[in-house]
């Protein structure tokens, strides 16, 4: 496709990324007057391990990076992943040890905590570094931003400041949005204790906003403390406002249960006298009950856990969809995933410029730099090789799974096909821990019976170069023989499903014969009859 003809599709394409990106380009229509690059943030809250939440956040910020380079024909931006650091630790995470030394530090910035693996100069260094390690993995394009690195360094002292000189009218904003008994105590500020070096949650009076000293209460004593330095830090809306002033924040997207936070944000910023930055409020994940995923309940799906049953492609397929949707996230969603992906990505190379854009495997490609459009497709559904595990059983290998796949696929070795290959392992994964403890195979009927015999016979006369698709014509048939009965095609299928694969669903019966093998099929079969 020409230039011309992608910025033509970009400037109408219904595509979320693309819609988001218009609204910067509102904004900034050539990219910023100066030339500097338009900021994108994402945020991260490091008490912590990274989840697949944060995965999410970034993949989607730089979708719409890549949508917004493209309307503005490559003005320069950049991604920031920002570590909140200087927050202090309110509870001792359940999966981390030492959890002794970390209930000592309780009310420390997590910066200024012992890191419990003892590996990292702090807690929350530990878990910046796994951040850093994650996002690496997945190839994104970012820069990291520590908050104890900028208030320790004194680069958020300016910022700070304007939230002193502005201090009355940042409390105007929040004190009408908080519960009568919180007001008596809030502040924007939360001043660290030079006594205890906790973050104290204290009411404070603004004594000197252009030399930074605030006057407080520290456990009975009242003292004056200059906040510069990183001897303080903000309250959560203040300072997301802040931060979006002090970094120049264009755009950064959050969770539905940040609404208000948004609001009351943005009102702060515009205070401070900066500008709030466009932005995206997604809908949340739910578990397989339709209940809130929660770190602390457990329910839901980690990205080991997609990566272990699914492929990284298909975790950014999933993603992809629908973002002010409410989605399920659970390990059933997984199978279906990885094979919607493989069906797009096979579309893309015949597509018009105007459907690739609304193509989610364009914008996946596109997130780390691939700029053509590959027709690239899977020889083998990843529905199909989960029928064939469930066949082989709990104890199927993965050169097991290799010698069928000879029987469908050209060239089959993992070597040719490593896209399969992962597959293979996931099925083989997914088969052991969710398929195989499910499966039951129950007995046709005497209809059923006879249907199957009639299969049995016209696989056994089949020629050994029958194709999956004449295979497949050869099931059809028999099921619309009034003879067997069969009201509907799908009885039919239903009864194949059940009675050899042990499964309510299953697959293209045509294609799986011929991975499966006629003969393999065949005894199958003489298994159902009891033969």
């Amino acid at each position: 496709m020409t230039d011309q003809a992608l910025l033509a599709a970009a400037q109408v394409s219904k595509a979320w990324p693309f819609e988001e990106a218009r609204k910067l380009l509102k904004r900034y229509p050539d990219g910023k007057p100066d030339g500097s690059p338009v900021l994108f943030e994402t945020g991260y809250g490091p008490s912590g391990l990274p989840h697949i939440g944060t995965f999410q956040e970034v993949l989607r910020t730089t979708l719409v990076r890549r949508a917004y380079e493209v309307l503005t024909d490559g003005a320069p931006t950049r991604l920031v992943a920002f570590s909140d650091d200087m927050d202090g630790l309110r509870k001792v995470p359940d999966n981390v040890p030492n959890q002794g030394l970390l209930t000592a530090y309780l009310g420390h910035p997590l910066s200024r905590i012992p890191d419990p693996f003892n590996k990292y100069e702090s807690f929350a260094h530990h878990n910046n570094a796994m951040l850093r390690d994650f996002l690496d993995r997945y190839g994104f394009d970012y820069e990291f931003v520590s908050a104890s690195d900028r208030y320790n360094s004194g680069a958020f002292d300016e910022a700070l400041r304007g939230v002193l000189r502005n201090y009355q009218a940042i409390m105007d904003i929040m004190l009408p949005t908080l519960r009568e008994e919180r007001r008596k105590t809030y502040s924007p500020i939360l001043p660290v204790s030079p006594r205890t070096h906790q973050v104290l949650q204290v009411p404070v009076e603004v004594v000197d906003a252009e030399a930074g000293v605030v006057r407080f209460e520290d456990h009975g004593d009242m003292v004056e403390h200059c906040i510069f330095g990183g001897q303080a830090k903000l309250q959560w809306k203040v300072d997301w406002a802040m931060r979006w002033v002090a970094l120049g924040v264009d755009y950064e997207m959050c969770g539905k249960d940040l609404t208000d936070s948004v609001r009351e944000s943005g009102k702060i910023a515009r205070a401070l006298g900066g500008r709030p930055p466009e932005g995206l409020i997604y809908e949340l994940f739910l578990d397989e009950n339709g209940e809130k995923i929660s770190k602390s309940k457990g329910n839901g799906l980690t990205i080991d856990q997609w990566l272990t049953y699914g492929s990284e492609e298909s975790l950014g397929f999933y993603l992809f969809r629908e973002p002010k949707s409410a989605k399920s996230l659970h390990v059933g969603v997984v199978p279906r995933a990885v094979d919607e992906y493989w069906q797009f990505r096979e579309k893309l190379a015949t597509q018009p410029v105007e459907q690739q854009l609304g193509n989610p495997v364009w914008h996946l490609l596109r997130a780390n730099g691939y700029k053509g459009g590959d027709g690239d497709r899977l020889p083998v559904t990843y529905g199909l090789l989960l029928n064939l595990v469930g066949v082989l059983g709990p104890k199927a290998t993965r050169d097991q799974v290799w010698s069928y796949l000879a029987n469908y696929v050209a060239d089959a070795r993992p070597e040719a096909h490593p896209e399969v290959d992962v597959l293979v392992t996931s099925a083989l994964a997914y088969n052991r821990d969710f398929i195989a403890p499910t499966l039951q195979r129950r007995k046709p009927d005497e209809s059923e019976a006879k249907a199957l015999a009639a299969l049995d016979e016209e696989l056994a006369n089949a020629s050994a170069e029958a194709t999956a698709e004449e295979l497949q014509n050869m099931v059809y048939e028999i099921g619309k023989d009034p003879h067997f009965g069969f009201e509907q095609l799908r009885d039919w299928f239903k009864c194949l499903y059940e009675t050899l694969l042990g499964s309510s669903q299953g697959p293209r019966m045509g294609s799986f014969i011929a991975l499966y093998g006629v003969e393999n099929t065949r005894k199958l079969i003489a298994e159902a009859l009891g033969d």
